[in-house]
């Protein structure tokens, strides 16, 4: 009789692998990395992926890793084109009738945007789109303002790129902080933002173009709100009247955040200060959830 062990079966490699954890102390690490390997296991079982298609996906993930650098990160593009950024907002930021909804970050946000002042422009050169001015209250669930609040803003311009994927552009150009007044109003000058492709020179784009699927997303303003005593809110102002509403490539639009951009013409009354062409308003209140 021969000593030689039968070969494992791909049940019991499995099973070997999750059990390895085990002497993880941390449980809920043990539970997300018994979880990934269960489902990743079984995608390769159900699929009986090949070998050459394993080798094609760590040449992906390789790949990711080479383009992303601290102006793109490649791996939250992943992560929002396969819909898993929104299914994690989705599960984390369940809110109350009445409160603003929460949508994607993006692979674009920087921390530290300059602090302007109320009603400041964050356009920091000309020819980056029609003037925009946004304006609105941040708000409790009971309609009580918030003031005081921090507004995170950053979007694109005219041109569909955002100032970190430009290296001539200003640092701090379309984007900027600003803070509530004491009745919770917020003002500042953007700009019409525009629909734009996500990056898809990549590993992104390449899965994109193979699976039919096209790399837009609809024209929005991006906002981080935060104040003392409240949920911080990551969230879009999108423009209602923007293509690509249905066909969002990261799945990040939501029907209550869409906002009609009213269209001004040049000398109309409330034009911001130093706008004297065609321009545009939009407003937009934000309503906030306390903090857990």
């Amino acid at each position: 009789m021969s000593d030689q062990l039968p070969p494992k079966s791909a049940a019991q490699i499995t099973a070997d692998v999750l059990a390895s954890f085990e002497g993880c102390s941390d449980a809920r690490l043990r539970e997300l990395l018994r979880a990934l390997v269960s489902h990743l296991h079984a995608l390769v079982t159900e699929t009986r992926l090949t070998q050459d298609e394993w080798a094609r996906a760590i040449a992906t993930l390789t790949a990711t890793g080479q383009i992303t650098d601290d102006h793109r990160q490649e791996f939250i593009l992943w992560s929002d084109a396969l819909g898993i950024s929104m299914l994690v907002d989705a599960l984390a930021n369940t809110v109350p009738a009445g409160a603003t909804e929460s949508t994607v970050l993006g692979p674009f946000y920087v921390p530290d945007a300059p602090l302007r002042q109320w009603g400041a422009s964050i356009a920091e050169e000309g020819g980056a789109g029609v003037p925009a001015l946004v304006h609105g209250r941040v708000l409790s669930l009971d309609g009580s303002p918030v003031a005081g609040a921090e507004l995170d803003v950053w979007q694109n311009g005219a041109d569909r790129l955002y100032a970190v994927q430009r290296p001539e552009a200003p640092e701090d150009h379309l984007r900027g902080r600003f803070r509530t007044d004491d009745d919770g109003s917020y003002a500042f000058v953007a700009v019409r933002p525009v629909p734009y492709p996500i990056p898809y020179d990549g590993p992104v784009g390449s899965m994109l173009e193979l699976a039919g699927r096209h790399p837009w997303r609809p024209a929005h303003i991006h906002l981080i709100v935060r104040a003392e005593g409240f949920r911080t809110l990551t969230t879009h102002i999108f423009d209602a009247d923007s293509e690509y509403l249905g066909s969002d490539a990261v799945f990040a639009v939501k029907p209550s955040l869409l906002r009609t951009f009213l269209e001004h013409g040049s000398g109309e009354p409330g034009a911001p200060e130093g706008v004297t062409g065609d321009w545009v308003s939009v407003q937009s209140d934000l309503v906030l959830t306390p903090a857990p």
